[in-house]
């Protein structure tokens, strides 16, 4: 699969833009805050219909406009040919998500289709920042890999979201209460699919670990040994049984304190915490690990591969880590690669060995053009 031309219409710093892409490398060159980044987020919407930089479509919208297009026109082996998907968002509408100009009727239905792995200087943030980061980048993956896990996530979180309106309802309204009948209701839905999220993430990450410990260890010369645990509320217990005892304390809160929505995936290295105690270079190649692991196990799943998206790594990566990414660049490992710079000369060395076709562009105040 490979994304043969993007277009972009008032889209983040973009008026117009329209780009013939190569199968292979595209290299988009320019300063920073050209709008290099902007590229590779308008190919990540095409992938899972929203930015990886911001969770507000609205503010993807230029400023001065009313709306945006990124449309992208793919190709692959297989017998479905040509395909064009293209996302679209009108100030006070909806987010459109198209197939061949038909809409999708649940734009979840995409999410899978047309994988993309972003590799960034900001991936540590995955080991510094909260476990609610943690947990939305595992589910997204499996969102990838597993429909069924997808649609028990959305499932999930509306009725996540209805218990906690009630719970909310009945503290802003002391004096009236809560339906509790209709929170039981509700505890008696979300129970057996809290359930079944925990073993799902559980059987995941079986499989995900060994694959991601092998790129590490690739990656890194050191001898820690790595490793994710998964943590839940749920693991061993009878979550029916968990909301009955923390009733009180919900209402209280007016929120749902116990669930699948707490679980966290634990970083560690020689069983000590990654973010406390491992150096930033270790931390880089942990992050970058888990990102290699995405793409391989997409790569299976899906029976072709991912969409790489590289950004920023000269800048930000160290020299060992670059080149390891570059060998499998050179390795053909990955299928079609999108990489930003802000200096051509320098990517050209950096690219030397690599025998894959290449296209460069230069990126400037908001416009593209091939070198």
């Amino acid at each position: 699969m490979t994304l043969d031309s993007l277009q972009l219409l008032f889209f983040k710093n973009y008026d117009d833009a329209a780009l013939r892409l190569s199968p292979g490398l595209n290299c988009f060159i320019g300063d920073n805050g050209s709008g290099k980044t902007n590229l590779l987020d308008a190919i990540h919407y095409l992938s899972l219909t929203k930015s990886a930089i911001t969770s507000s479509d609205v503010l993807c919208i230029k400023q001065g406009a009313d709306f945006f297009v990124v449309k992208g026109n793919f190709s692959s082996d297989s017998d479905a040919g040509h395909e064009t998907i293209q996302v679209s968002l009108r100030q006070g509408q909806k987010k459109t998500l198209t197939h061949n100009k038909q809409p999708y009727e649940r734009m979840a239905d995409h999410i899978g289709k047309y994988p993309a792995v972003l590799i960034s200087p900001y991936d540590t943030d995955l080991i510094r920042q909260g476990s609610e980061d943690r947990r939305k980048y595992f589910d997204s993956l499996m969102a990838q890999l597993d429909h069924e896990f997808l649609e028990l996530l959305i499932s999930y979180n509306a009725l996540l979201r209805q218990r906690n309106a009630v719970l909310k309802q009945g503290g802003d309204r002391p004096s009236h209460g809560f339906d509790r009948d209709y929170l039981l209701a509700l505890d008696e839905q979300l129970a057996p699919i809290g359930q079944q999220l925990t073993a799902l993430r559980e059987a995941f990450l079986a499989e995900y670990l060994p694959i991601f410990q092998r790129h590490y260890r690739q990656l890194a010369d050191g001898r820690e040994v790595v490793t994710l645990t998964y943590k839940s509320q749920l693991v061993g217990a009878d979550f029916a049984q968990l909301l009955r005892n923390n009733e009180r304390r919900d209402f209280a809160l007016q929120r749902s304190t116990t669930g699948s929505h707490r679980d966290d995936f634990v970083f560690l290295m020689d069983e000590q915490p990654v973010k406390s105690h491992a150096s930033q270079g270790q931390q880089k190649s942990f992050a970058i690990a888990l990102k290699l692991a995405q793409f391989e196990m997409l790569a299976a799943k899906q029976q072709h591969k991912p969409l790489l998206l590289l950004d920023d790594i000269f800048d930000r990566l160290d020299d060992k880590r670059i080149a390891r990414l570059l060998e499998l660049v050179a390795d053909e490992t990955f299928g079609q690669v999108f990489l930003t710079d802000t200096n051509l000369e320098r990517t050209d060395q950096a690219l030397a060995r690599v025998t894959i076709p290449i296209l460069r562009f230069r990126v400037q105040d908001g416009t593209v053009a091939p070198v």
